[in-house]
């Protein structure tokens, strides 16, 4: 009789939880048992191990074989488990010493000739190795730099199961023929998943993205571009087609600061959850960018599907931004199940496989029209929408999604002299990055010690009790609530707008103009406040 035990780790979202993987030998008629809660994929490792094992010239034990995932109340799926089973056969078959795999944690898929396959999610699996204490970790080759992101953690990447058993086995290890260059891959078939791209979350390269400077006129969207970025505050554009709604939003990620080391590990286990990391890039470094159509469904944009929920839009989108153009055209519920997420940076699923909890924390962008033709605030362009179709449209945007939006911008139509250049262009988007840069430094500088890192995320008792704006400079805010026109939310929104608006002009607190200024971008009432910055008209 044999025994041996190594460990694996089983993700629930983007969270893992190590699961110790023992083999039980016992005389009897040849099977293969495999319990502890497996789905399908996690149960057909019986045929890949077996296969692999024998494969890669070791002998697979002709005896009662029992293979248990404990704790058996997590469910587990995928078949990252495949490494660990084998090694912990072989550990119960002595064909390697028991104790070289005992402290071990071993992640990968194995292919019926030995290869280790890439999987999905190994940054979240070895960061809840290194949580668990655990310091030795052996994944795929492709994802040894991914797992060398967690410090701490001495990482293993090898190419086959041969490969594992001569390290195990103090062996000559050998030397196994990598793919050739210029040829695709097809191991990578497990980290990527087909059409990932820009608007599944994917950021363009830097200096390969849009610029600013494309966009003609527009003065005062840029404006709430730029106070977007600066504070992280969600943003409303609205006006007819053709007046750079668009445009904008896909500009506003490059003047997005890059991500500090802490944001770029939890977007990057997102992105490898998901399977849209890229390879050869194990660590994210630019704000994501996710701009799903308007016919994407509810789970699509806050996670679910069968099974255990997988990481939607909202996630997806997490330190960066997300992008819903036609916004009145996506499905009321998907449009109100935002509504959570953008309060709390997370979302919650709970689903009968169990509940998983995922990041969300992004800067909402959304783009409508005025009314279904998109010309009822253009004179004398002809718009015949009637005023209940314009309403029913416009009402769309539930008051309650509305009044999480900091700013609400009319983008006005394009005039020939900005068309043609005769205006003067905007400013690039190097000079709008580099404000917002020194914007942000400010307010990291105003909120060391705190748990907050934005103006967007400071609570509203904060704001009226801690951060003070200057003396009488309420004054126009405390006239609009009572006269209905914000809410408590709402205020509290306008404080921190006036804050970023302070940061980018170098004021120590909001005073009278930087409120008005924000008031009149969440009610667009004018309060005669002229733009401060190089895009002035």
């Amino acid at each position: 009789m044999g025994f041996a035990r190594t460990c694996s780790v089983a993700l629930v979202g983007v969270e893992g939880v190590v699961v110790e993987v023992q083999a039980d030998l016992e005389p009897g008629v040849a099977a293969f048992t495999l319990v502890g809660l497996p789905d399908k994929s996690l149960s057909e490792s019986r045929d890949r191990v077996r296969a692999s094992v024998v494969n890669s010239g070791a002998e697979w034990p002709q005896k009662k074989l029992t293979v248990g995932l404990s704790p058996a109340s997590v469910p587990k799926s995928g078949s990252g488990f495949d490494l660990a089973v084998a090694a912990a056969v072989l550990g119960a078959a002595e064909r390697i010493d028991p104790r070289s795999i005992a402290d071990l944690v071993l992640i990968g898929e194995l292919g019926l000739d030995g290869r280790v396959r890439p999987v999905r999610g190994i940054l979240p699996a070895v960061l809840a190795a290194a949580d668990a204490g655990y310091h030795q970790v052996v994944v795929p080759e492709q994802t040894a730099g991914e797992a060398s992101l967690v410090p701490g953690v001495s990482v293993l990447g090898v190419r086959t199961l041969r490969q594992l058993i001569a390290v195990l086995a103090d062996e000559p290890v050998p030397d196994e023929d990598p793919t050739e260059l210029g040829r695709p891959d097809a191991m990578l078939a497990g980290l990527l998943v087909p059409g990932a791209g820009i608007g599944t979350g994917l950021a363009p390269d830097p200096g390969e993205g849009p610029d600013l400077a494309d966009v003609a006129g527009q003065h005062t969207a840029r404006r709430a571009l730029e106070i977007a970025a600066a504070g992280g505050h969600h943003l409303l554009l609205t006006g007819p087609p053709g007046a750079g709604k668009t445009m904008l939003a896909e500009r506003l990620p490059s003047i997005l600061p890059p991500l500090t080391r802490q944001e770029s590990l939890e977007v990057t286990a997102v992105h490898s959850v998901a399977g849209i990391l890229p390879p050869g890039e194990p660590l994210v470094r630019r704000a994501p960018y996710c701009a799903p159509h308007h016919s994407a469904t509810m789970q699509s944009l806050v996670g679910g599907g069968n099974g255990t929920p997988r990481p939607g839009a909202v996630s997806l989108a997490h330190r960066g931004v997300l992008f819903m153009d036609e916004a009145p055209e996506f499905s009321t519920k998907a449009l109100d199940a935002l509504r959570q997420p953008l309060e709390s940076g997370h979302v919650v699923i709970a689903r009968a496989a169990g509940v998983v909890r995922l990041p969300a924390r992004f800067l909402l962008t959304l783009a409508a029209n005025p009314c279904p033709c998109g010309r009822h605030t253009l004179h004398g362009a002809g718009c015949e929408c009637p005023p209940s179709v314009i309403r029913r449209y416009q009402a769309r945007l539930s008051g309650p999604l509305l009044d999480r939006v900091d700013l609400r911008v009319q983008a006005e139509p394009v005039t020939r002299s900005d068309l043609l250049g005769q205006g003067g262009r905007g400013e690039p988007t190097a000079a709008v990055a580099a404000r917002v840069r020194e914007a942000r430094a400010r307010t990291t500088a105003r909120l060391t010690g705190t748990p907050w890192t934005l103006n967007s995320e400071i609570p509203g008792h904060e704001l009226r009790t801690r951060y003070l704006a200057a003396p009488g400079a309420l004054a126009l805010a405390e006239r609009d609530i009572e006269r209905g026109l914000l809410t408590a939310r709402g205020l509290d929104r306008v404080l921190r707008v006036a804050w970023t608006i302070a940061d980018l002009a170098g004021h120590d607190r909001p005073d009278h103009d930087d409120l008005a200024h924000a008031l009149e971008l969440r009610t667009g009432i004018t309060r005669g406040v002229p733009l401060t910055t190089g895009d002035r008209p």
